[in-house]
């Protein structure tokens, strides 16, 4: 073959991938779409998921068939994410800072790095709350904390799990309040904390409003203090850490769409514009209102500033949380 017509035919099968590739991209979706969630199913990330994807799927005119891949707080299925194909068939949920702590505590050797993820949309950005039984002798955070002070290490205060949002949030407590020290109860999930603290054994938990808004408000247990710039609008009565002088314990857990690295930008344009379509949707709002789920839309540039300050403060707490003597 000529050298002109060898490169002539180079060319062109190059060009043709090229255009097959935005061809596919400018068709897509042409097959149904995998959601996946890295928690069981009925907790409020999958709750959260599955009411957006009924939404969305009707715009993009594919089914978003939502799967849970639950275990190892959350890294069998991020770990399924990364291994992907970036053409957004196969998009998961990422729980912030879950899995930015699943990166950084290296006894996890998570086999990805927060590279390894292509933030789409954040859906939910649920603040933290410290609560306690409704008989609880503690009526306010400064009781909790001057009793933490008292006797470090008596007060026994729950978690949803190690390295959770709520365990980097004991911590940051501790720290504004220098000589509090609670002892900490690691639980598998909410249900578990609930049931330890009605059950007496545990003194205080740290938790996430769209866990235990509901409980709130039926008057079974009392919210000290919310852990936000601003007050829950689920929870108007409550303070804020900030309101009871302890501004730097902002904790909370966001739920948000990516795909593994690699994803085109068209694509995820197209993905982040649909789902925000969705989520500001009626039907999707008064239903996460209703599950006392705040929403907090961030993409493009928002979406990976918030994952970089994320990942950077729970760099923080997690090697603190390596050092710390247990209790």
């Amino acid at each position: 073959m000529p050298k002109l017509t060898k490169c002539l035919s180079v060319a062109a099968i190059v060009l043709a991938a090229v255009t097959g590739a935005a061809r596919a991209q400018q068709d897509f979706p042409t097959k149904p779409i995998q959601l996946m969630v890295a928690f069981p199913a009925g907790g409020s990330t999958d709750i959260a998921a599955r009411i957006v994807a009924s939404i969305a799927e009707k715009a993009l005119g594919q089914p978003i068939v939502v799967i849970n891949r639950g275990g190892a707080g959350g890294q069998i299925g991020w770990t399924e994410l990364v291994r992907q194909r970036p053409d957004g068939y196969y998009i998961g949920f990422i729980n912030l800072p879950a899995t930015n702590t699943v990166i950084l505590d290296p006894e996890r050797r998570a086999v990805f790095t927060e590279k390894d993820f292509t933030p789409i949309i954040n859906q939910v950005l649920d603040p933290g709350v410290i609560w306690v039984r409704a008989d609880s002798p503690y009526k306010t955070v400064q009781d909790l904390i001057d009793a933490a002070k008292k006797s470090p290490g008596t007060i026994r205060a729950a978690t949803t799990g190690i390295l959770s949002d709520d365990h980097l949030a004991i911590l940051m407590t501790e720290e504004a309040a220098p000589g509090a020290k609670f002892r900490l109860v690691h639980l598998e999930g909410g249900a578990a904390q609930f049931k330890e603290i009605m059950a007496g054994n545990i003194d205080v938990a740290f938790d996430n409003v769209g866990s235990i808004v509901k409980r709130v408000q039926s008057g079974e247990v009392r919210a000290l203090a919310v852990m936000d710039d601003a007050r829950s609008r689920f929870l108007p009565d409550v303070p804020t850490m900030k309101e009871l002088g302890l501004p730097t314990v902002i904790s909370s857990s966001t739920r948000g769409l990516a795909g593994p690295k690699g994803m085109p930008a068209p694509l995820v344009a197209k993905l982040s514009d649909v789902l925000k379509k969705a989520m500001e949707d009626p039907e999707h709002v008064k239903k996460l209102e209703e599950q006392g789920l705040a929403i907090k839309i961030m993409i493009g540039d928002e979406y990976e500033k918030y994952f970089a300050e994320t990942h950077s403060k729970a760099k923080k707490y997690t090697e603190w949380a390596k050092n710390r003597p247990p209790m």
